[in-house]
């Protein structure tokens, strides 16, 4: 769990701002949104051949 002690004579904006650095370091939201509902192994290969045609089309042009 992701902590931000507010120190003395901060700001809540800095101390907001460091919190969301420490959350993208730690991918916490892309996890979140990952987790928030269940994806079939199907789904998640379809995603990921698509994903990878969009790449080889982009490389080709």
């Amino acid at each position: 769990m992701l902590e931000v002690r507010v120190k003395k004579d901060e700001s809540i904006d800095k101390a907001l701002r460091r919190f969301k650095k420490q959350c993208d370091k730690e991918e916490l939201i892309k996890e979140m949104k990952k987790r928030e509902r269940y994806e079939k192994p199907s789904e998640r290969r379809r995603k990921r051949m698509i994903k990878s045609q969009r790449r080889f089309r982009t490389q080709d042009m």
